[in-house]
């Protein structure tokens, strides 16, 4: 958990997604501004919180794999705030590059990691992630290691079908072979929707965040160029190995809602050669 008080926080009007976040973790950082906001989302899709949860569980368990699969370098776009359960904190020894947009939030995450010298917290949109990674901050921080674990978590719901193209395409060529991606996905049903599904998303759109919202078909071909595990895309609750009714009917709010999880990978050498090999 969040040390209470650790780092006092300037006043705001507006909500803050970050600091929402870290209210419905049960965290310290935030305003009253962002409980408010963040009971509203509650109020709309009542199973909010617990879907929060799971990403962040997803996040340290995926941090874990990685690790000790070899994975020693992390680079995690639309970090939030680095507090005490994410990656530096589950990995004290990896190497971290932690990035977001929004100015309030990389303020703050400065006076949470700057002074740690195994992190690396950078101002950065998502979808200019191929500059981060190109930038010479970056290179210097990795030491020129490009064999790295990419985050994306709880992010696509939040990009366009042609953003995610470009994005996952954009790391796969930066990425060396060998590197892997964790990554979720935001699903419900095609053709379901209902009124307080709908003003959820509205919300989101009036605060000038698209919500996108795709079918499990969709999130697998949007997955390419990377490789899906023979697992493939498994619901979050069931890659966290939670009992198969932990997500129950009221929970997928009238659509289906699912979330989807995996870590993909840049395979170490291009099938085609292996076949040619063979």
């Amino acid at each position: 958990m969040e040390q209470p008080g650790a780092v006092e926080l300037p006043a705001s009007s507006t909500p803050n997604a970050a600091r929402i976040y870290s209210y419905t973790l049960g965290g310290s950082y935030y305003l009253q501004v962002d409980k408010a906001a963040a009971e509203y989302m509650f109020s709309l899709v009542p199973s909010t919180p617990k879907w929060v949860r799971m990403l962040r569980a997803f996040l340290q368990h995926a941090a874990r794999r990685l690790w000790a699969e070899g994975l020693t370098h992390f680079v995690d776009f639309a970090s939030g705030l680095p507090t005490d359960d994410h990656i530096h904190h589950v990995l004290p020894d990896a190497r971290i590059v932690y990035s977001d947009l929004d100015p309030d939030t990389y303020q703050l995450a400065q006076r949470l990691v700057g002074h740690l010298p195994n992190v690396l917290y950078l101002k950065c949109d998502v979808r200019e992630a191929r500059s981060l990674l190109e930038s010479p901050e970056v290179q210097t921080f990795l030491g020129g290691e490009r064999r790295v674990a990419f985050g994306l978590n709880g992010i696509t719901v939040f990009l366009s079908p042609e953003e995610i193209t470009r994005l996952f395409h954009d790391l796969y060529e930066w990425a060396a072979p060998g590197s892997r991606l964790y990554i979720t996905y935001e699903t419900k049903l095609p053709g379901l929707m209902t009124p307080r599904m709908e003003q959820f998303i509205e919300m989101f759109r009036q605060a000038g965040s698209p919500f996108w919202l795709y079918s499990l078909e969709e999130c697998i071909e949007l997955s390419r160029p990377w490789h899906i595990p023979p697992t493939g895309l498994m619901p979050l609750h069931q890659f966290l190995g939670l009992p198969d009714d932990y997500v129950t009917e009221t929970d997928q709010e009238g659509v289906g809602l699912q979330f989807y999880a995996a870590i993909l990978a840049k395979p170490l050498e291009h099938p085609k050669r292996q076949f040619e090999r063979a």
